[in-house]
């Protein structure tokens, strides 16, 4: 079975060559690898045009599903693996991201592990990530472009990324395999290893797009009404003059932050850190959750000031 892996990059000479390492220490090596530049100017260009075995295609401006695109075209052979040039790989990831396909599968969904740097890493990666990639459920699981394998066919008939999303693009197409019933199948040991943003102001922009990029495509309209419904109800939980729905909201506070506090502990080193954590994960989740529902809001108002009038 030839495969094609490809990957998009911008600005990146600090993580590319971690990416390239990783790449080359493959225990399958894939047949071809395709990358596209979207128009870096710190050096990365050189570095990949340096790299043995690279397809190097530059088309500045373009956006993450359009790289996608074009490296898709570009490449060769019939199943594609995506990965990000900012991210590394274990030994042994392309090996099992591609078990599922030889099996008969249309998707294999790779997982993917943080690189905590410190404790907010730690924090970030708690509220999002569980401690083991095989809890993952691969009923609903909706795989990362940084860790995934299909065949062309699958892509092809979903027409490709969505080049209008500048970001998103890869749930996008989850989403469009799920409603088609295409075969996904979980690859738990084809772990890709990905750095959280390093600041909280990145951490907003990060989640503020990703929840305007769902806003702009339609996407997950009922998990973003929850939310607005839920911090609604606390807000008027608060304000209240009786003492019952303060408790009650007190209890679904504790109950929603669990999880992601005991996954944050699992990941710090010292006791100050696992008690820190207590405090600071609950911020940090309403935090993300304020710049999902201002992230949903922009992208709502996006979309309908985009919409043609009749």
């Amino acid at each position: 079975m030839k495969v094609s892996l490809i990957a998009t990059v911008l600005n990146a000479v600090d993580d590319v060559g971690g990416f390239l390492t990783s790449i080359d220490a493959q225990r399958v090596r894939p047949d071809e690898v395709v990358i596209v530049d979207g128009g870096s100017t710190d050096g990365t260009v050189e570095l990949l045009a340096a790299a043995e075995g690279i397809t190097l295609i530059r088309e500045p401006g373009a956006n993450i599903a359009r790289g996608r695109n074009l490296a898709i075209a570009h490449a060769a052979h019939d199943v594609i693996a995506v990965a990000d040039a900012d991210c590394t790989y274990d030994p042994g990831w392309l090996e099992a991201l591609l078990r599922p396909i030889a099996e008969g599968a249309d998707v294999a969904m790779g997982t993917y592990a943080p690189i905590t740097r410190g404790f907010l890493d730690a924090c970030v990666a708690g509220v999002n990530l569980p401690l083991d990639p095989a809890d993952v459920d691969e009923a609903t699981f909706a795989p990362s472009a940084r860790s995934v394998a299909f065949r062309r066919e699958a892509i092809d008939a979903v027409s490709g990324y969505p080049e209008w999303l500048a970001i998103g693009e890869d749930m996008w197409v989850d989403l469009r395999w799920r409603e088609r019933a295409f075969d996904m199948r979980l690859a738990p040991e084809a772990v890709a290893h990905w750095r959280p943003r390093g600041t909280l102001d990145a951490t907003w922009v990060q989640y503020f797009r990703y929840a305007r990029g769902d806003a702009l495509a339609g996407m997950h309209p009922e998990r973003h009404a929850l939310r607005f419904g839920v911090y609604g109800a606390l807000g008027a939980a608060l304000t209240s003059r009786r003492r019952w729905p303060k408790l009650l909201a007190a209890a679904g506070a504790v109950a929603y932050a669990r999880e992601p506090v005991r996954r944050a502990r699992a990941r710090v080193g010292t006791a100050h850190e696992r008690t820190a954590a207590v405090v600071c994960v609950p911020l940090l989740m309403a935090w993300i959750d304020a710049a999902k529902m201002a992230g949903y809001a922009a992208g709502l108002a996006d979309r309908a000031r985009r919409r043609p009038r009749r």
